[in-house]
């Protein structure tokens, strides 16, 4: 192929993309997306002031900077630096944000945060921000296409953290007025931020690269902005290259295959329950289950999981746990609490329910958790036998939430209100709603901000 035919390096064809994008550019379907995107997001971070480690975080984050110019959800202002990281870390907090599966990163922790942030410091329109999430979130997505996520998990890394700098950058990079060139090395700057491995699994790390990935991003914009030198070939450089050193040379094709005509941010699966993405289908299917026919917990003798290999690994082992956290990652507490209390909300997450010695020996004991390589992905078998003999079994092909099973708006807008409740007052927690439904006629995001902050709460920081 001659030169002038060659294929536009990934980094630059994605910097093209994002720093030219445009309100009339998006599909309505797609902006339909963003603003589910967005809302979930919000209905997470007032979920996430629940957090065990939300009060750490708030601390950590208000040592920043003594400054209060940006708003915190829910709370008191802080700093720019200290509200992007405190807001990303209550979209994730109590893990039931959203999944792109095909990479298994969490986006909206690392794009949304940082672009409400620019948002309302520069009295920006909501067509802008829906702009800039839309571009935050598709060049997330497609930078994680082309890693060739099989080969980037064998070496351990875990995505929010490696990818996520890239698609916050885009999305303060959108907000700021990028040209091609300056959006280009915010995503060299955002690359050379990139971090983040497996090793921390099972522990609230996982959740400080989500918003470490926000805060890469935004110093990536915010420094490329100054004029800043960087490379303009990140994703490709031979010698350090992302996809070189991350992926064996990754996929750079397949992150700008039909970039502006088929938006991979559509792929981008949200969460109705908490509990961690994978065993999505499996929640999935118990509730189809208890649906379809009473289940009397205290008759209940077996339950059988089967999981895809992947989600095995990653849940099948907390038959006993300890606290919250590994509560949220347990297939077997899960299983348990959905069979007894048929309700799966953060209130089964609290101390009361998974220290109750009853759901800690039933999840032990009568929930059993196996790989089934007829399983994939988030896919679930539950079969639950009663001590009749009676069985009552289901399939999830395609977990609440997902592309081909999506949450309603209506479904969106009753889990932010439901965890909106006693950190926002009613109010404003139906004028967040409405800004939302109707961001592209938004004058100003900082009039979102104002919504959010409502009545600030005390930080759990117990």
């Amino acid at each position: 192929m001659a030169a002038d035919m060659a294929v536009p390096e990934a980094t630059q064809r994605l910097a093209s993309f994002a720093a030219g994008l445009r309100y009339e550019d998006i599909p309505p379907p797609v902006r339909d997306h963003c603003k589910n995107l967005l809302l979930d997001a919000l209905a997470c971070a007032v979920a996430g002031r629940l957090g065990e480690e939300t009060g750490q975080v708030a601390a950590f984050a208000g040592a920043l900077a003594q400054s209060r110019e940006a708003s915190v959800i829910g709370g008191e202002p802080l700093s720019l630096v200290g509200a992007t990281l405190l807001n990303a870390y209550l979209v994730t907090a109590v893990t039931m944000c959203d999944v792109h599966r095909a990479t298994l990163t969490h986006v909206t922790p690392e794009v949304v945060p940082p672009a409400l942030a620019i948002a309302e410091r520069d009295d920006l329109s909501g067509r802008a921000l829906l702009t800039a999430i839309a571009a935050g979130c598709e060049v997330t997505t497609r930078v994680g296409l082309g890693l060739d996520y099989p080969k980037f998990r064998a070496r351990g890394w875990h995505g929010p953290g490696v990818i996520g700098p890239f698609g916050a950058a885009a999305a303060v990079g959108s907000l700021l007025g990028f040209d091609a060139d300056t959006m280009a090395r915010a995503f060299g700057l955002a690359g050379s931020q990139s971090a983040g491995t497996f090793a921390a699994w099972g522990t609230p790390t996982v959740k400080f690269h989500q918003c470490r990935g926000a805060l890469s991003g935004l110093f990536a914009a915010l420094l490329a902005q100054q004029r800043f030198v960087a490379t303009r070939e990140f994703l490709t450089a031979k010698d350090g290259g992302l996809y070189n050193a991350y992926a064996e040379g990754g996929k750079p094709d397949a992150a700008i295959a039909e970039l502006g005509q088929r938006w991979e941010l559509e792929q981008i699966a949200l969460r109705l329950w908490p509990s961690a993405s994978l065993i999505q289908g499996m929640v999935t299917a118990l509730f189809d289950v208890i649906g379809r026919q009473p289940v009397d917990f205290a008759k209940v003798r077996q339950v059988r999981i089967a999981l895809s290999e992947g989600a095995f690994r990653m849940h099948g082992g907390f038959g006993t746990y300890k606290a919250k956290f590994e509560a949220l990652l347990s297939a077997h507490y899960t299983a348990a609490v959905i069979l007894h209390d048929k309700a799966l909300t953060l209130a089964q997450f609290e101390p009361n329910r998974y220290d109750d010695e009853k759901l800690r020996r039933f999840a032990a004991r009568c929930v059993e958790v196996r790989a089934d390589a007829s399983v994939n992905g988030s896919q679930a078998d539950v079969e639950v036998e009663a001590t009749d003999g009676a069985k009552f079994s289901a399939r999830c092909e395609h977990p609440l939430g997902s592309y081909e099973n999506p949450l309603s708006r209506a479904q969106i807008e009753d889990k932010f209100a439901t965890y909106a409740k006693g950190v926002l007052p009613d109010a404003e927690i139906a004028n967040v709603i409405s800004s939302v439904s109707g961001l592209e006629h938004l004058a100003s995001a900082r009039s979102l901000m104002d919504h959010l902050r409502g009545s600030p709460r005390a930080l759990a920081a117990e």
